[in-house]
């Protein structure tokens, strides 16, 4: 090819190619006039790759800026999720993602482009970046988002019927929830016994007039607060308990925020007014200023003076369920026929029934046999349902709570559960779900990994098991274990087979890579294999704990103790050299034994130090020499003790930190 042509592909002049080509690594001579197709063809791909590189770096050069103080100025913004990619930490800067391993790789996190960073790590090179930036929860959004899709979908049904309501219980701790919750089930005389429980599965029913009202009986207000962050408008009144005597607290404030931003009607249930300190009107002034107005001083919420000790006006708190729900009755309607959405207010797995979970169904009916995923993913066959009685069901209707038998997983508070026909459509979960974050591998900020004390000895570990109650038990055992200088991070936790996430987890963190009652998969034995990574598997508990204790003292830095032992006088000095000094002198307290440490004072100022290598009384030697005797030594140390100095007799031996 001519060089002539070769300059007009890479769109430049002769004169200048000729001159740039030696710094490509190409010396083609000066006054060349043809080269070779193939060595163009090097030419051209090397030229262009400069090229970007430059680029690259004029682009890197001016993404920031800053002040005269040389402070970055942070002049753009950033919206990041928590957990994301590299790769995609690199299109929300819109910078090459080589810059952005670049980047990370200057502050010490080695992470591909494919390897997920939290969000402090990905603050800080964005910030360094000249961005910034804002956590963003997209997975609260898609929450959010499916929440409402469900909601409209209910509103659209067809052929819609009332429903019983449901009713959340909130409070301060020790106002009497509890208390409440029993003695309204003492007014369901249908069931024959005191409320017909059985067995507790986060919710219940009473008849009152025929009617029935579904309780949420979790404790607090957990279960609530979790549905309604993810959106799920799950009950419909809400009752405030207050207790008289104590007005309000900041738990009470806290509910009734809640209950507010859900937008259902409040109850007010002043409550111990048995007692002789109650004042049900400071609660009615307290909570006023909360923009809860009673209806006796003109507002529009009802607050019921009640004793739930004494089950007095009781009765009065039902009927103003039935008052509210009849007022609102458009909006507490669903179809039984519909399309089934229920959501899950209870969740764990038993060792004996595995994962287990209580659903309380918002629309449609839910049957034995009916197939459910949650987010499109099937977790299993419903193969029994009990209700709160503990009564075998068949079917469950709108409102009703039911602890359902069958899943593969345990899903979340929360959770908005759907049948689904045909379970092929639906992608199938192969181990259980912990929580959000369980399989998820990405690089933590230096930041994070750092103790705050660095005298504290950390080990990191991960760990698999077969079910909740084994995990659980585990990770109480091995919390016996920390103490002031040692702590034990768990760096993840989860249900089922080691996978290859943890793999890459353990190998990222340094954590040692436990199993209990489990396998690693096939390609996580096979990656571990790769990565050099031991995968350590127990039938046993206490073997796992010997395990950790064994790796723990691998990990703890010996503590080196001192051991006073006695004090000696100098008396007469007989000889010295280079390596010590002779010299004699009387024990003044405890005792001093041969090969032991000395710390020599004159008048109380340290001057060296050095050790005994020999003690003689008389023409004996001895080992060691008690209080009150006179004898020899020989010194290892700088010849600097006289007479009248005072030899703090020591020994220090190396102690391993007890668990």
């Amino acid at each position: 090819m001519n060089i002539s042509e070769l300059a007009r592909k890479l769109k430049v002049n002769t004169e200048d190619l000729r001159e740039k080509l030696p710094s490509l690594g190409f010396d083609v001579g000066i006054k060349a006039i043809k080269i070779d197709d193939r060595l163009a063809s090097r030419i051209i791909r090397a030229w262009w790759d400069e090229k970007t590189r430059r680029e690259q770096k004029e682009k890197y050069e001016n993404i920031t800026k800053k002040d005269e103080s040389g402070q970055v100025i942070l002049d753009k913004e950033a919206n990041i999720p928590s957990v994301l990619t590299v790769k995609d930490f690199s299109e929300i800067l819109k910078l090459p993602v080589t810059i952005v391993i670049s980047e990370l790789m200057k502050n010490g996190v080695m992470a591909s482009m494919n390897q997920r960073i939290d969000y402090d790590t990905a603050a800080i090179i964005a910030q360094d970046l000249g961005y910034k930036t804002t956590e963003v929860n997209l997975s609260e959004e898609v929450e959010l988002d499916k929440a409402k899709r469900v909601s409209e979908t209910i509103s659209a049904q067809s052929e819609m019927q009332s429903r019983p309501p449901v009713v959340v219980v909130m409070g301060h701790v020790d106002h009497g929830k509890t208390k409440l919750l029993d003695s309204i089930r003492k007014t369901d005389v249908v069931s024959g016994e005191s409320g017909g429980i059985t067995q507790h599965i986060g919710a219940y029913q009473v008849t009152r007039k025929g009617r029935k009202i579904t309780f949420i009986d979790t404790p607090g207000h957990e279960a609530f607060t979790a549905m309604r962050s993810r959106g799920a408008k799950v009950a419909d009144i809400a009752i405030l308990v207050v207790a008289s005597n104590e007005g309000v607290k900041p738990q009470t404030v806290e509910a009734l925020k809640i209950a507010q931003g859900s937008g259902v009607p409040i109850i007010v249930a002043v409550n111990k007014i048995d007692l002789p300190d109650a004042n049900p009107d400071k609660v009615k002034q307290e909570l006023s200023q909360y923009n809860l107005m009673s209806e006796e001083w003109g507002g529009k919420t009802p607050f019921v003076n009640i004793s739930a000790k004494m089950g007095t006006n009781i009765d009065e708190i039902l009927e103003q369920i039935l008052f509210i729900t009849d007022v609102n009755e458009e909006s507490i309607k669903a179809n039984d026929k519909g399309e089934f959405f229920g959501s899950i207010i209870e969740a764990h797995v038993d060792k004996g029934e595995g994962p287990v979970a209580t659903v309380l169904v918002r629309n449609g009916t839910l049957k034995v046999g009916d197939y459910i995923s949650i987010d499109g993913v099937l977790y299993g066959k419903i193969r029994m349902m009990k209700n709160y009685k503990g009564e075998i069901v068949k079917e469950v209707i709108p409102s009703m709570p039911a602890k359902i038998l069958g899943l593969k997983a345990a899903p979340k508070v929360g959770d908005i559960i759907e049948a689904v026909d045909d379970p092929k459509k639906a992608r199938k979960t192969k181990t259980y779900r912990m929580s959000q974050n369980q399989d998820e591998t990405f690089i933590k900020s230096k930041a994070e990994e750092t103790d705050e004390n660095n005298a504290i000895d950390k080990l990191n570990i991960i760990i698999r098991t077969d079910v909740l109650g084994s995990q659980e038990a585990i990770i109480e055992s091995l919390k016996k274990l920390e103490s002031a200088f040692f702590k034990i991070k768990i760096v993840s936790r989860g249900l089922g087979s080691v996978s290859e996430s943890d793999v890459l987890n353990s190998e990222a963190t340094g954590a040692i890579l436990l199993g209990f009652n489990v396998l690693p998969s096939a390609s996580a034995a096979s990656l571990a294999q790769e990565k050099d990574v031991t995968i350590k598997t127990f039938k046993i508990i206490y073997e796992l704990i010997d395990e950790v204790k064994a790796r723990a003292k691998d990990v703890i830095k010996t503590e080196r103790v001192r051991e006073d032992l006695g004090k000696l006088e100098v008396l007469a000095l007989f000889s010295k050299s280079e390596k010590g000094q002779v010299f004699g002198g009387k024990v003044v307290e405890g005792k001093i034994e041969a090969g032991s440490l000395v710390a020599v004072l004159r008048k109380e100022e340290f001057i060296t130090s050095g050790k005994i290598i020999k003690l003689q009384v008389g023409k004996e030697e001895v080992k060691d020499v008690e209080k009150g005797q006179e004898c020899g030594l020989s010194f290892e140390g700088k010849s600097l003790i006289e007479v009248g100095d005072i030899l703090d007799i020591y020994r220090e031996r190396d102690v391993d930190k007890a668990l």
